[in-house]
């Protein structure tokens, strides 16, 4: 069979050349990390085909379904971009039962969801299990965090410029397209305080201009696009 190269799928393989020279066994968790709108899920699910292609077993998961009850994370005002940044995700309940025991390997099962946003209700979800060498991928926002400092055997920051992402999210979840208008005062802030208190681009092991979806390329943070 014929393998299919685009720009998105070579930076991809490149990606997977580099973790498979530091990880060429065993469980591995890699993070894609971004801002909403950035394409997370997108270059994950990309991620997870050229390690598929390679042989590898994946799994995918995503910080979005792991999200803490709506009370929690609008106790502080459904404006709050401290509530956004503090209060939206369960980071406890995601190692316990997802990275934790993915890194246990042997017969330990892992859930790959625990929380439902829209019926703002528990997932009762099935554990899961895999073999000795497996790649889980797990995208969203804020994966650079402290409370998951040591989660991840590598990780990939997809740089995008506010405009361009909220102009996808204007298509895709009907936000307002002006990332300053007031309604999107929550998340952009939010955002703003993970990148003053993480340092994400730093923080990453690899930091992705994805700009442009279909032309996305690697870039060294002193040279790469700034989302603000």
């Amino acid at each position: 069979m014929q393998l299919v190269t685009t720009p998105a799928v070579a930076v991809q393989r490149d990606l997977r050349a580099e973790i498979v020279h530091n990880y060429p066994a065993g469980r591995v968790l890699v993070a894609v990390d971004g801002a909403p709108g950035a394409g997370t899920a997108e270059f994950a699910d990309g991620m997870a085909s050229v390690f598929a292609e390679a042989g590898w077993s994946t799994a995918r998961a995503s910080i979005e379904d792991f999200h803490r009850p709506r009370a929690d994370r609008y106790a502080d005002g459904r404006r709050s971009a401290r509530g956004y940044y503090e209060s939206s995700y369960d980071y406890r309940t995601l190692r316990r039962v997802l990275i934790d025991p993915f890194r246990m390997a042997g017969s330990a099962g892992f859930q790959t969801a625990a929380f439902d946003v829209r019926r703002d209700a528990p997932i009762v979800a099935s554990w899961q299990t895999g073999p000795a060498d497996i790649a889980l991928f797990v995208d969203g926002i804020f994966l650079n965090r402290p409370e998951l400092s040591g989660a991840w055997h590598y990780s990939v920051f997809l740089d995008v410029p506010l405009e361009t992402a909220y102009a996808r999210l204007s298509a895709t979840a009907r936000r307002d397209p002006d990332p300053r208008a007031e309604a999107n005062a929550r998340y952009v802030g939010g955002f703003q305080r993970y990148e003053t208190e993480v340092q994400p681009r730093l923080a990453a092991s690899a930091v992705v201009d994805n700009s442009d979806q279909e032309h996305p390329r690697r870039v060294f943070v002193d040279t790469g696009c700034s989302s603000f």
